[in-house]
């Protein structure tokens, strides 16, 4: 018996995956990131309330806002990145 082949889907799906992974790298190499939007900037001011506690909903939906800001670019990827590691350090003391 031989051995399987590899599936055309399976072949479209790397393909797709290593075009994908080459576009992103050709932005981040010209610059094509820093894309200025219509919409401010939303500063770390209080993101998280000290203190405060929170349920698990509450903070896994602060993900889910946190995820909807930077790719709607009202976030830099900083900023995003700051505020991510605040909510799991949080996630992970509750």
């Amino acid at each position: 018996m031989g051995a399987s082949r590899t599936s055309f889907a399976k072949l479209q799906r790397d393909r797709a995956k290593k075009a994908k992974a080459a576009a992103k790298r050709e932005r981040r190499l010209t610059g094509e990131n820093d894309v200025e939007t219509d919409e401010p900037t939303v500063e770390p001011t209080g993101f998280l309330p000290e203190g405060e506690e929170l349920s698990a909903d509450q903070l896994l939906r602060l993900v889910e806002e946190l995820h909807a800001d930077f790719e709607a670019k009202r976030i830099d990827f900083d900023t995003f990145e700051e505020r991510k590691t605040e909510l799991f350090a949080r996630i992970s003391v509750d």
